[in-house]
């Protein structure tokens, strides 16, 4: 906002809207909302609840993500031992169905072609769910978490930082996975009840049998595995998300109902969404490689041999517990079919051999007998950096066409 003020561009412009959603054109946000009362509560969800009769200033919180305790009292569903409790919104009230609703308003009034990124909040702190999705699942379905007490011998330090935050202390504890992770397969249970809504709304609209469908999330929760919280690391349970993926065309018939075993990453989708509709994808913007090939069925020239993610912790308690500034926060993971290397600015790395070790409890990162493999895991990360694309105002269509024509275009560079 301060620099679209500084050129002068209307933040509720529409080039100022594209520019502050990064190119989305919003039809409805929501994003939760934090019970501080110094925000702005008056979201769309707020305002709806509050046209059902949920009075107060912020419904999202007092009704939605909150229970009800023997009094009357309000108890909030940021505390997480109330995730046991039923919200005190019902259930065609809470966040899941009320995303849905605006999902097909949106594909009844945007007529077609149309593009679509439904996210949902939930399953997502505040960990509290509607009747009777709160009371779904009990203590008996909560696998065990994945965690052994030799991972905190030696661990990386960053790690162990991470390990001290307030939430991985707190899900390291099994009275609170008992409490939150039934509660968090029903939130599950209740996006799968209004998924099959919309899919339904789609088949009776005559929309389902031309209408590409990814699945897919942002992270997965840590939730007391490798004793952390939250989301910000690279063990399996938070960067292998799950891709589901619909393609309605008949050449996909071939592989349609099976699980492809490939790597791929999050920027692939926007190269099947342009492959899909028929555009030309802008190889020199985007890094991923369209998924269509493997849908249907091909063999692609060449596919990828790792998968890559980064993260910057600056925000975060563990910086300041490691005494570390702002700038000093970067780590990466890259990731092939069966090794899995993480590492850690300033602060080593992490190894795990995901073939002999899947549940990631084994850290080779200081193992003298893997220097070898650290080394060429380490290669592919730098390779992968040196191919950023980072020149986006010329396609490389126009790079290829000006090459070696200085002279034509009047500059004439060491002539003698």
């Amino acid at each position: 906002l301060v620099g679209m003020k500084r050129l002068g561009v209307d933040p509720i412009s529409p080039l100022g809207v594209l520019a502050a959603e990064a190119g989305f054109e919003p039809f409805a946000r929501h994003e939760g909302l934090h019970p501080d009362q110094s925000l702005d509560p008056d979201l769309p969800y707020n305002n709806w609840l509050r046209s059902l009769g949920y009075a107060g200033r912020n419904p999202w919180h007092d009704f939605a993500n909150s229970a009800e305790g023997p009094d009357g009292e309000v108890l909030s569903g940021w505390c997480l031992r109330n995730a046991t409790l039923p919200a005190r919104v019902a259930e065609e009230h809470a966040e899941t169905p009320f995303m849905t609703e605006r999902a097909m308003a949106f594909i009844e009034e945007a007529g077609e072609p149309w593009c679509l990124h439904l996210s949902y909040i939930k399953p997502h702190w505040p960990y509290i769910a509607a009747a009777p999705y709160h009371a779904m699942y009990g203590i008996e379905d909560v696998p065990p978490a994945n965690r052994d007490p030799k991972e905190r011998n030696g661990e990386n330090p960053v790690v162990g930082a991470f390990r001290r935050h307030e939430e991985s202390t707190t899900f390291s504890k099994d009275e609170v996975r008992s409490a939150v992770i039934p509660t968090y397969m029903g939130l599950i249970s209740q996006l799968d009840r209004h998924l099959g809504r919309l899919f339904d709304f789609l088949k009776q609209g005559g929309l389902w049998d031309d209408t590409l469908i990814v699945f897919t999330s942002d992270h997965g929760d840590y939730l007391g595995d490798h004793w952390l919280g939250e989301k910000d690391l690279f063990h399996e349970e938070v960067s292998r998300l799950p891709l589901i993926v619909r393609d309605p065309s008949p050449a996909a018939d071939a592989t349609r109902g099976t699980r492809s075993a490939q790597l791929v990453e999050a920027i692939d989708l926007i190269p099947t969404f342009v492959e899909a509709g028929g555009g030309e994808a802008q190889d020199h913007v985007l890094e991923g490689c369209s998924l269509l090939p493997l849908l249907r069925g091909e063999t692609p020239p060449r596919w990828r041999e790792a998968v890559f993610s980064e993260c910057d912790y600056a925000i975060r308690p563990a910086r300041t517990d490691l005494g570390v500034g702002p700038d000093e926060c970067r780590c990466f993971m890259v990731r092939t079919a069966d090794w899995k290397l993480n590492v850690y600015n300033g602060f080593g790395a992490e190894l795990f051999d995901l073939a002999n070790d899947p549940g990631e409890l084994d850290d080779l990162g200081d193992d003298p007998g893997y220097a070898a493999i650290r080394d060429e895991l380490h290669g592919v990360l730098e390779d992968w950096l040196c191919q950023r694309r980072t020149r986006i105002t010329l396609t490389n269509a126009e790079v290829a066409a000006r090459t070696g024509k200085s002279r034509e275009r009047g500059y004439i560079f060491g002539a003698w």
